[in-house]
């Protein structure tokens, strides 16, 4: 079986999107926020883009998406979205808006690139992850790691209807058990199973240079390669700090 388009298996997939969750917010619509909107629309989600650089500037990607995408700033993303993907460089976590996220669940796709991120102490010393972060910037939001250790080409390439053999796993990270639910369930209509390593003070296991990042989906820059629930599991449990 070849590498499928986004679109080609769900293409009209609205049946199974839960009702009152249909709306998928997103801070940051760069090579991973861009192709999430890709899966969601095509498994028949709404989507509400915006970017650091103006509504504007996203023009291209909603025309390419077609009638259940708009662009907005990223305060309005948030509120629109029920759920809500921040996917920003890490070193601008602290200008995600805080007050229309609250309550919500938010899915966090940062890494830690110091030479473009800068030194961040917590982090260099393993006293907190980026997922914590994140979640102290948002206290009152549930956030779950997610879509950080796959490269976005393969992301786009590997998503597969549920049961198939070919179906590819990710790992996800969060402290509130109900919102890993709605994440998990958020991942199946997209087409990858979830695999949960813990809160996430262990989103650790799945950052950059551990055997989970980026490898197990197929070489970077090249044909991605599905990765099963086992194989991500035992990935995650061979990180080492």
């Amino acid at each position: 079986m070849g590498v499928l388009p986004v679109t080609t298996w769900n293409r009209g997939g609205v049946v199974g999107v839960r009702r009152g969750m249909t709306t998928i917010g997103l801070i940051g619509s760069g090579n991973i926020g861009g192709t999430v909107a890709k899966l969601a629309v095509a498994a028949g989600y709404d989507v509400v883009l915006s970017n650091s650089r103006g509504p504007e500037t996203l023009q291209g990607l909603v025309d390419e998406l077609g009638p259940k995408a708009r662009a907005a700033t990223s305060a309005e993303a948030a509120a629109a979205g029920e759920i809500v993907v921040v996917t920003v460089p890490l070193k601008a976590y602290g200008d995600v808006p805080v007050a229309p996220l609250a309550g919500k669940v938010v899915i966090d796709t940062n890494n830690y690139y110091p030479e473009r991120d800068g030194q961040i102490a917590a982090l260099d010393n393993d006293e907190s992850t980026t997922g914590e972060l994140l979640q102290r910037h948002l206290p009152e939001s549930k956030v779950v790691k997610g879509f950080n250790n796959i490269w976005f080409q393969h992301l786009a390439e590997l998503a597969r209807p549920s049961g198939s053999a070919e179906r590819t796993a990710l790992p996800i990270a969060g402290d509130d058990a109900a919102a890993k639910l709605v994440v998990t369930e958020f991942l199946d209509k997209i087409g990858y199973d979830a695999v949960d390593v813990g809160p996430l003070a262990e989103n650790w296991r799945t950052q950059r240079d551990t055997p989970v990042y980026v490898a197990p989906y197929g070489p970077y820059g090249g044909a991605g390669a599905p990765a099963s629930a086992d194989v991500v599991r035992q990935a995650v449990a061979e990180a080492k700090r």
